[in-house]
Formats: C-alpha cells, structure tokens, sequence
C-alpha cells in the first residue's frame, strides 16, 4: 500500500522566510538616492540656521560655530566609527558607509552652487527635512549601509540587543539638542527638533528586524 505524501504544509505551518539579497548596481542606486536626498536635508537646515541629531547635527552645529565647512567636519567626525563598523557589521557594510559618507561630503562641498533657496516657512522647511533625511537614511538601511557616526552605533545596538536604531538615536538626540540651546536661538531649536523627530519616527516605525532585514 502506498504511502500519501502531503504535497502542502500542514494547518498552522510556516514557510521560512527567505531574503532575497541586493545586486550591487541596486546598493550603487540606493546610497546615490538616499545620499542625494540626505543632503538636500541638510541643506535645507543650514538654509535656515537649524540643525539635527547624530553626527550630521553635531556636524552642522560646529560648522556653525567655527570656520569649517560642513562636509570636511561630517567627514572627520565619521572617521573613529569605521572601526567598529569593519569589526561589528562587516567590512561590505563598512565600505557601503564610507562611500555614503564620502558622497554626502561630496554634494554638501557644491550643494551650494547646485541649489539656492528664496523664502521657505521654517515648519514646513523643517517637516520637508526630516522627511527628506528619514526616508533617505531608510533607504541606505535597507541596502546595508548607513551615513556612519551614532547611526553606526545605533544599528549595532539594533542587531545585538533589539533596541531600535530610531529610538536609541533619539536619546542621542536629545543631548545634542540640549547643546543646541547655547548656540541657537530657541524657536531655531523648535523647529529642528521637529525635523529631527518626524527623521526618527520614520526610522522608528519602518526599520524593522521583524518586517525587513537588509542583506
């Protein structure tokens, strides 16, 4: 008597979900389109004298507060966290952020001759940012790489522990923003904690392990 073979997975069973992977010239288009949306992020803000969090807004602040140009100052700032990108998250995603970075540097050295602003309402100014910075920063996540500095920390923190990127940057956030409020005026410090907020409630919500895990 022959055996019946079930050709479906019983009631209740669950297939293995299986990720599929990222041809370069996807990861190529991906940092190009989150680099570029990043730093039209960026340039918005300084437009309007704001800021925002994790190293970019340390960044920003310090151009701010001396000679230096945003891009050289992002650049160097990055420079301690690829050590523990290379050691913690991989040598691909290492060298993923150090282009993305150096991208970024890139456009903020001709951003300014590329693009000029006239009038824009700083809520909505602030809003478009962290919109802009949330879904570009999403973006680079998703294809395994980040724009370095606390994002790089954050991430590790994600993988090991579970605590979300968004939530932990956030925290880091909140000190930067209160270092803010001896340089800034304080409705300049509003308005970039909007922008910085909607950034990380976009990262929050959507970079998820349980509903997506960049390879």
């Amino acid at each position: 008597m022959s055996k019946h073979v079930r050709s479906t997975p019983p009631e209740g069973h669950k297939e293995p979900h299986r990720q599929a992977g990222h041809a370069w010239y996807e990861d190529a288009i991906a940092i190009g389109l989150g680099t570029l949306m990043c730093s039209f992020s960026v340039a918005l803000l300084t437009h309007l004298g704001l800021i925002t969090g994790q190293t970019a807004g340390l960044g920003v602040l310090l151009s701010y507060v001396t000679a230096w140009e945003f891009g050289t100052i992002f650049f160097i700032l990055n420079i301690p966290f690829y050590l523990l990108a290379y050691f913690r998250l991989g040598v691909v995603f290492t060298l993923k952020t150090f282009a993305a970075v150096a991208v970024v540097s890139m456009l903020m050295q001709i951003m300014p001759d590329m693009v000029q602003f006239n009038h824009i309402n700083p809520w909505f100014g602030a809003t478009l940012s962290g919109s802009l910075a949330g879904a570009g920063l999403l973006i680079m996540f998703r294809h395994g790489a980040s724009l370095g500095g606390i994002g790089v920390l954050g991430l590790y923190i994600q993988e090991r522990t579970g605590f979300r990127a968004g939530w932990f940057q956030l925290g880091v956030d909140a000190v930067i923003f209160i270092i803010a409020l001896f340089v800034l005026d304080l409705p300049l410090v509003g308005f970039s904690l909007l922008g910085a907020v909607i950034t990380n409630l976009a990262i929050g919500m959507n970079h998820r392990k349980d509903r997506y895990i960049a390879r």
